[in-house]
């Protein structure tokens, strides 16, 4: 297990990012269509990563939730500034992207969050009786 809060806080966003973005950047832009293209198993990971930040490195409520859950919106943001770079024309939208992509991110891993401390709570009371 990880002892240092801080690299298990970027363990957590780096997986969550690259769950999401790496089948996000492999869709051609032409067929992206947010916020179903994110919408996958890759989404899996914040929520997973909220939970186990809360769980097994008892990392605060508020940390839990926003780092894995600004994972989802960097990555379509990085795919924005690469598609930009190379065609200055697309992406004419890409705030309401990033603001789709939030929307997803942060709610898996505000469930994520919220089961990991429902989870401590339970281990609590079961401690205590």
């Amino acid at each position: 297990m990880i002892r240092d809060p801080r690299l298990a806080l970027f363990i957590a966003f780096a997986i969550a990012f690259f769950a999401i973005g790496f089948p996000y950047w492999q869709i051609p832009y032409a067929k992206i269509a947010l916020p179903d293209s994110i919408v996958n198993a890759g989404l899996l990971a914040p929520f997973l990563a909220a939970a186990a930040l809360r769980t097994l490195h008892r990392v605060s409520f508020r940390s839990a939730f926003l780092v894995p859950g600004i994972a989802a919106p960097c990555a379509i943001l990085l795919r924005v500034i690469v598609d930009v770079w190379r065609d200055p024309t697309s992406h004419n939208l890409w705030p309401l992207e990033v603001v789709l992509a939030s929307m997803v991110g942060f709610s898996s891993s505000l469930c994520g969050a919220l089961a990991g401390s429902g989870w401590l709570l339970v281990q609590r009371r079961r401690d205590s009786a």
